[in-house]
């Protein structure tokens, strides 16, 4: 690609030298630059990309695009100067992967809770209706039905531009990603163009990053300020932040709930651990889901079906053949009659969601035993609330350890101890090993009672020390259950 095209739909502040040359790479990790590659210098939280740009040049490196044009200028270099980088790398990865979201309709899923399944529920269903489909989340991406491993909620510019380009190339009518607030603040989604977005929640989370919960919620917003006329935004009216999303865009607005009046209209009928019966627009549809908050996502998986033009027969049928994601509310029963379930809930809110879910099903018909923790390394200031949670809705609580990252698991738990009183912490029990406190549950559960192994849902690993372990609680579960 030449690079006058790359830099297309973009307003540098000044070029100094030939544009005549050919780009075969757009990189902003001087370590990966190739020969003939653009690249991208931007101040990020712990480095500056300005400080190795010379590592770039003797990488390879044809072209800098930079926000400060060095001192000391290379001859034969080209270099690009914008008031902001990290602002304008998503548009020149658009431009470099062919706009690749110009191909397809991208519909984005933002919220504290529920994106992971939403995103991978629609993204079942087109597929499922026959059509091409890509999906970008937090437990794997896909590119019509070949996984890609993922690490992140939301890729980087470059990363998540190929990524999309690739699914253009496969010929994919369709994409689904999760918008995750850090993407928004740090402009990863900058040169996409989204067919509509979808507001799930809004509670406490990364406030470590944010600083603020304000921060946090109006980064949200900025997702849907962003849309296009031509778009549509969902919301859940049921948060109380579900107007607040939607009320700057441009984009046609639409919305769901379960108790208040909005466009989609859903309630429960009857529920179990094997699923719900729900009443969705005046039609009665057994799903393969449990619990309020699931409800609500069908409902807003319902919601995007009919504005991407599904009938409401057919989104319907798509609901009701649908089935849970992998680590989300996920069923494990043993041979004696004791139900344990793994769920990815790592906040406070979705913790009491899914326990209330739990009670609601279990109508003290048995007892209800929790085991979580919270992630090293992240807000601090959740996990007194998360242990709170727990107590509240829980017959008796084992907090253990989730990923320490680079803390030490005892402290992490002691910080969620201190979220309880003296007299709760004696009807706490805290074990360190995440699986001595999983398979100790198991033991002392009976037959009818209920286990909740919280916090790491899909994930199959443990960060130690930075040190990445393979651990598995759905592993673990069965193995204790002797299945």
């Amino acid at each position: 690609m030449k690079l006058e095209k790359l830099i297309d739909n973009t307003k540098p502040l000044s070029i100094l030298g030939d544009m005549d040359i050919d780009i075969n790479g757009i990189e902003i990790d001087s370590r990966k630059t190739r020969p003939g590659n653009a690249f991208v210098a931007i101040r990020g939280t712990q480095t500056d990309g300005h400080n190795y740009i010379s590592k770039a040049i003797e990488l390879g490196a044809v072209a800098i695009v930079c926000e400060q044009i060095p001192e000391d200028i290379v001859e034969g270099m080209v270099y690009i100067q914008y008031p902001s980088t990290e602002k304008t790398v998503g548009q020149l990865a658009t431009n470099f992967y062919g706009n690749p979201t110009s191909k397809m309709k991208l519909v984005g899923v933002t919220g504290t809770n529920g994106k992971t399944t939403i995103a991978t529920l629609l993204y079942q269903i087109f597929r499922n209706l026959g059509y091409k489909c890509g999906l970008c989340s937090t437990v794997c991406n896909y590119i019509d039905g070949t996984p890609i491993p993922t690490e992140c909620t939301t890729p980087d510019p470059i990363t998540l531009n190929a990524l999309l380009g690739e699914m253009a190339d496969k010929g994919c009518q369709y994409a689904f990603i999760e918008v995750s607030s850090h993407s928004v603040t740090q402009h990863r989604i900058g040169g996409l163009t989204f067919a509509g977005g979808i507001f799930t929640n809004l509670t406490q989370d990364h406030l470590d990053y944010h600083q603020t919960f304000e921060n946090y919620r109006d980064a949200k917003k900025t997702f849907f300020d962003s849309l296009p006329e031509d778009a549509f935004a969902i919301t859940n009216t049921d948060d109380r932040n579900g107007m607040f999303m939607t009320q700057n865009t441009k984009a046609r607005v639409k919305s769901y709930s379960l108790k208040n009046a909005s466009d989609y209209k859903a309630k429960i009928l009857e529920e179990s651990f094997e699923g719900m019966s729900l009443d969705i627009e005046g039609q009665e549809v057994f799903v393969q889901f449990v619990g309020r908050f699931n409800a609500s996502n069908l409902l807003a998986a319902y919601s995007t079906l009919r504005q991407l033009g599904i009938d409401a027969r057919e989104a319907m049928i798509q609901i009701s053949a649908a089935t849970p994601v992998n680590g989300r509310f996920e069923t494990i029963r043993s041979k004696d009659g004791v139900t344990a379930i793994v769920d990815y809930a790592h906040t406070p809110d979705a913790l009491a969601n899914v326990l209330t879910t739990i009670n609601e099903v279990l109508q003290h018909r048995g007892k209800c035993w929790t085991v979580c923790g919270a992630g090293g390394n992240r807000d601090k200031g959740k996990r007194p609330l998360m242990a709170q949670e727990a107590y509240k809705y829980s017959d008796q609580v084992i907090i253990t350890s989730d990923n320490p990252r680079f803390e030490d698991p005892q402290e992490i738990i002691n910080d969620m101890l201190d979220g309880l009183s003296k007299e709760q912490r004696r009807h706490v029990i805290s074990i360190v090993d995440r699986k001595e406190a999983i398979r100790t549950t198991c033991m002392m559960a009976k037959p009818g009672d209920v286990i909740l192994v919280a916090g790491k849902g899909h994930e199959d690993y443990q960060i130690i020390q930075g040190i990445k372990h393979h651990f598995d609680d759905h592993e673990v579960i069965c193995e204790a259950f002797n299945l």
